[in-house]
């Protein structure tokens, strides 16, 4: 018997070619703006099939949808909730808290300096040395900076140095944990690996492409982080 989802995965593979014949023929752009429009459709189909195929489950595909739809008709920025009960996680709603006092790096305020005990940049690939996971590091502040509740939630009582070095906002590999999350983490528990790609959906709202070993930041997030690139 053919796994489930297959047929699905093949009509798509099968669409990708006269999408690609579409883009190279009739899109106005030089040859090398084509191929990098194609290859951001791969990238971006990739993405989307290893999410919504392995990572999650269907119900758990259409429910997230749904939550994106509603949340988006609403006006209200969707929260991410975290399950892990060891720290770091997300369980309380942090994009909530974004735009409250630059809360999780959340600030638009240039880091004009960068001070020397950050260790890491914004666009590198990480992998949490306790938890395994991967992803890609979106934003920094010099000490923690989170609400009270959150800390009391999500750090231990015997790590108090984490709230006084600096921690990293970080999208989180999809295919390591089975939801699109952004974690908030100390400097300690954080290394940078190399040849990595990450999936998240989220990706393409703070980089522009993966040069083979880092994401380039777009625009906006240059400027908040001009030392970094």
């Amino acid at each position: 018997m053919m796994p489930q989802g297959v047929p699905w995965q093949l009509g798509l593979l099968l669409l990708v070619v006269p999408v690609q014949y579409f883009l190279t023929t009739w899109k106005p752009t030089s040859d090398l703006e084509r191929r990098d429009t194609i290859h951001q459709l791969a990238w971006k189909f990739e993405s989307w099939r290893a999410n919504t195929f392995n990572a999650v489950t269907w119900k758990k595909w259409f429910q997230q949808k749904y939550n994106q739809i509603v949340y988006f008709l609403e006006g209200r920025t969707q929260p991410i909730y975290g399950d892990d009960d060891e720290g770091e996680s997300p369980a309380v709603e942090v994009l909530d808290y974004l735009d409250k006092n630059g809360h999780f790096a959340g600030s638009s305020e240039p880091r004009i300096k960068r001070p020397s005990n950050v260790k890491f940049r914004v666009g590198q690939v990480i992998k949490h040395k306790v938890r395994g996971y991967r992803g890609i590091i979106i934003g920094w502040d010099e000490t923690a900076k989170a609400p009270e509740d959150w800390f009391r939630q999500m750090h231990p009582a015997d790590k108090p140095h984490w709230k006084k070095m600096p921690n990293y906002s970080i999208l989180v590999d999809t295919r390591d944990i089975s939801a699109a999350l952004i974690t908030y983490v100390p400097q300690e528990n954080i290394e940078v690996i190399s040849n990595t790609r990450i999936l998240h959906p989220q990706i393409d709202d703070y980089f522009e492409m993966y040069d083979g070993t880092r994401y380039l930041a777009r625009p906006w997030l240059k400027h908040i982080y001009p030392h970094d690139q």
